[in-house]
């Protein structure tokens, strides 16, 4: 029997996990072009989104590759390039749906409804692939300015509106008053990770009831409701890092965290698909107040 999507991805990222490394922690590169840290890319420059990001990063990882950049073998080919012989592609993968038509057995009334499935696919990096225009391989720009990176964090998450407040040796959120708890800022060993612990925190804000209204089922600390919350905020902050030009942190309590979404990972092949849906959605809410804001002050300027 062919292994089904969600658990083929699943299983991949289970044996990372396994062997301590977290999928979507190194997603950067300082030789591209493309950027020092970034999202992977499609052929026309978009970036990939929710499970697909996290699946690119490992596979740049671990293949090597240092270009963010991914297409199809069709798209290579329309780009007047082609596939090196025996390189092996990357699976992706996209959401559908199809329409089943069911009948009520008491009053025969029969309606349509959408089933919602995950098709696969498969792409190549750009590294894999020859005669492509050059622009899919120029090398790296200087890097971006770091004081600029934590300038614009900083109103990145100003705009916001988050309660914010510093104080003590713990990162939380606080669902109970609504804030989010950083030490002081001058407890991190650099500014970076002062803010990529302040998009974790962050993406857990957005579950509120007025906000996101995410609830995963956690009843108490250490559950699986609490794993999969974790995994969400872990994804979150990943992504908001890449948006940022930031480098994500490895917590302190890494070894403890990986065991928790193991055991996730293990009973629910589609648990990580729902987190990186949950991450997405999060990082689209938190970069909606960045939007929002400038959009308001081009208005002013107008």
């Amino acid at each position: 029997m062919k292994q089904d999507i969600y658990s083929k991805i699943t299983d991949h990222i289970i044996a990372e996990l396994e062997r301590g490394v977290r999928p979507w922690m190194k997603p950067w590169s300082g030789e591209h072009a493309s950027g020092r840290i970034t999202r992977p890319l499609r052929a026309n420059s978009e970036p990939y989104r929710g499970i697909n990001v996290i699946m690119l990063w490992s596979e740049a990882t671990t293949k090597g590759f240092a270009a963010p950049i991914w297409m199809t073998f069709k798209q290579a080919q329309e780009l007047g390039g082609h596939v090196r012989k025996g390189e092996k592609g990357s699976p992706v993968v996209y959401a559908s749906s199809f329409s089943k038509t069911e009948t009520d057995e008491a009053s025969g009334t029969e309606t349509e409804r959408d089933i919602p499935f995950m098709k696969g696919y498969t792409v190549f990096n750009v590294e894999q692939v020859e005669g492509l225009p050059e622009r899919f391989h120029q090398l790296a720009a200087p890097q971006i300015d770091p004081v600029e990176c934590i300038v614009h964090a900083d109103a990145f998450f100003a705009a916001t509106g988050a309660d914010i407040r510093h104080g003590g040796n713990s990162a939380h959120y606080s669902g109970g008053t609504d804030h989010i708890q950083m030490p002081p800022f001058e407890a991190f060993r650099d500014a970076e990770s002062y803010y990529a612990t302040l998009a974790h925190e962050a993406t857990h804000w957005t579950k509120h009831k007025d906000r996101l209204d995410r609830d995963l089922g956690r009843k108490r600390w250490g559950d699986a409701g609490y794993a999969a919350e974790e995994l969400v905020a872990e994804l979150g902050a990943a992504f908001l890092c890449a948006d940022l030009g930031l480098s994500p942190e490895v917590r302190d309590d890494h070894a403890a965290y990986i065991d928790n979404w193991l055991k996730v990972l293990q009973q629910d092949s589609r648990a990580i698909f729902t987190a990186a849906a949950h991450a997405q959605r999060a990082a689209d809410y938190l970069n909606g107040f960045s939007v929002a804001d400038e959009a308001a002050c081009d208005r002013a300027v107008a």
